[in-house]
């Protein structure tokens, strides 16, 4: 799921694999979900779902078959908040892969200096067909073990149904009910990898909109320790917490709008680690289908440029109040 460059890539790295779950026990993390694709509708959600499950099937069958829509490509903005430090990149989803570039350290834009080694840094693709196609194979490895983590949830979990809420900015879409559903381990679920072996220490609260399947928060905390890599390799501990949060946008195109992980754990038994990661996306606009990577430089360096503008405006504005 390209997309989730996004969540694209926390599943991933709290599963051990290699970005928006590799990162998180290769440097421990949590699950990337959701993609763009909307079903018809209505306007209320009339009863109790009397099959939970089924409600969250449809969904998750829905996810992957936005996940390979062609036409779902944009241009968007993400800040990621880690051990205290913000980074804020624009992304844009090219034909061959994501290109993104850093445009701001907390807050503050680059440097000329920065500004330079970034473009050097990203233009490197362009002129490495071997390391964008590097890229290319990592992004959809990446993909493959968000699918695998998302064909699981059905068969993983035990779902309960657990009234309703609304939908608010950055969730479903907003003013609009979705369905609440509490979720617990399956005793019956066997983990046919590492990959899917998080879920079954995990237990939370998962939101859809049962009108148009698609799923838009899943909230989860580990209730025990989970071992990886039959525990040799090492295991992450009891109260971690990981949060997914998906919107519809327009035309019904639904995106991931924020994750949040946090963990800690052992790799190889006595190396200890801390993890703790706060993503916000938002800015999405879209781009043409088959843009080439060399013109998503293009297109980023004149984002780069009017974020830049934009903010020595707005920092103008503050020190003249």
């Amino acid at each position: 799921m390209q997309r989730v460059v996004c969540y694209h890539r926390l599943m991933i790295r709290m599963t051990g694999a290699s970005p928006r779950i590799a990162e998180l026990i290769s440097r421990a993390a949590l699950i990337a979900l959701l993609a763009p694709a909307c079903l018809a509708q209505s306007d209320s959600i009339s009863s109790p779902p009397t099959a939970p499950a089924e409600l969250v099937r449809k969904a998750v069958d829905n996810e992957i078959k936005a996940s390979q829509d062609p036409n779902a490509r944009f241009m968007f903005r993400s800040t990621r908040t880690k051990s205290g430090a913000a980074v804020t990149k624009i992304f844009v989803q090219a034909k061959e892969a994501t290109a993104g570039v850093v445009v701001a350290y907390n807050g503050t834009p680059l440097t000329p200096a920065q500004r330079q080694d970034e473009r050097a840094r990203i233009e490197r693709f362009t002129k490495s067909p071997d390391e964008l196609e590097k890229k290319r194979r990592q992004e959809q490895v990446d993909a493959d073990r968000t699918m695998r983590i998302i064909r699981a949830l059905p068969d993983a979990f035990i779902y309960e149904y657990d009234g309703e809420k609304l939908g608010s900015p950055g969730v479903g879409r907003s003013g609009e009910p979705l369905v609440a559903l509490k979720f617990h381990p399956n005793p019956r679920y066997d983990p046919p990898s590492r990959v899917e072996q998080i879920l079954t220490g995990m237990q939370g609260i998962l939101l859809l909109d049962a009108h148009r399947s698609r799923l838009a928060s899943i909230d989860g905390t580990l209730y025990k320790d989970v071992g990886f890599g039959w525990g040799i390799l090492g295991h992450l501990d009891q109260g971690g917490h990981f949060l997914v949060q998906q919107q519809e946008i327009g035309n019904n195109y639904w995106v991931i709008s924020r994750t949040n992980v946090e963990v800690t754990g052992k790799i190889l038994l006595f190396k200890s680690f801390s993890f703790n990661l706060n993503e916000v996306f938002s800015d999405f606009k879209p781009v043409l289908r088959d843009i080439p990577f060399a013109n998503a430089i293009e297109l980023l360096e004149k984002e780069e440029s009017l974020f830049t503008e934009s903010s020595a405006v707005g920092t103008k504005n503050s020190s003249a109040r």
